[in-house]
C-alpha cells in the first residue's frame, strides 16, 4: 500500500512587490493556517517518508510552518518541476518515488494539484470527499489518498481512494475563507 499526501501551499501575499510569482510569499493568514495544518497533521498521527515540494517561496515558507505546527522537520526534495505543474507532470513526479517510501507529502500549486486528486480518483456518486475536492481545494488544505500498489511506477488513473481531506477551515473557522487575512 503507497501513501500519497497532497499539501496545496498557504494563502499567499498579492500585496507584495515581486517581480516574479515564484517570489511571491505568504501572507498572515497563509502562516497561520499552514502551522495549523502541521499540528493537526500532527494529531492525527499523519507520517512521511519522502517529501518532494516546488521550490517556490510560497510553497518553501508553507513547508516550513507546517513543520513549526508538526513539531519535526523533514528534509523535502525540491523538483522545479512541480512549479504551476499539470496532473500529468505531478503524476510523474509521483511515479518516481522511491519504493522504500510508503508514504510521500507532495507540495505543490493549484490546479494541478486538484486535477491530480481528480485524476486518480474515481468519479462515484457516493464518494461525497471527492465531490467537495472537486468545488475547490483551498490554500494549505491536505487530502491523503490511498493506493493498493506495492510500486509507485503502479499508481495509475483511477486507482486511488481518498482518506482524508481537510481544509484549514475544518480545524479553525478563522482560517476560513471569509476571515482576515
Amino acid at each position: 500500500m503507497k501513501r500519497l499526501t497532497l499539501l496545496r501551499h498557504a494563502k499567499s501575499g498579492w500585496d507584495d512587490p515581486v517581480s516574479r510569482d515564484f517570489d511571491r510569499p505568504l501572507n498572515g493568514k497563509g502562516h497561520r493556517a499552514a502551522r495549523a495544518m502541521g499540528q493537526h497533521m500532527r494529531d492525527l498521527g499523519m507520517r512521511f517518508d519522502h517529501v518532494v515540494a516546488s521550490p517556490a517561496l510560497r510553497v518553501v515558507e508553507t513547508l516550513g510552518e507546517v513543520w513549526t505546527g508538526y513539531g519535526r522537520t523533514l528534509d523535502p526534495h525540491y523538483d522545479r518541476r512541480i512549479y504551476l505543474a499539470s496532473a500529468a507532470t505531478l503524476l510523474d513526479v509521483v511515479q518516481e518515488t522511491p519504493d522504500e517510501a510508503s508514504s510521500l507529502l507532495l507540495s505543490g500549486h493549484n490546479p494541478g494539484m486538484e486535477e491530480l486528486i481528480l485524476l486518480l480518483v474515481p468519479d462515484r456518486d457516493d464518494d461525497a470527499t471527492r465531490d467537495r475536492v472537486e468545488e475547490k481545494f483551498p490554500t494549505a488544505s491536505v487530502a491523503e489518498l490511498q493506493f493498493d500498489v506495492d510500486h509507485w511506477a503502479d499508481i495509475k488513473p483511477g486507482g486511488g481512494r481518498i482518506a482524508r481531506f481537510v481544509r484549514p477551515r475544518d480545524i479553525d473557522s478563522a482560517l476560513g475563507p471569509d476571515a482576515i487575512a
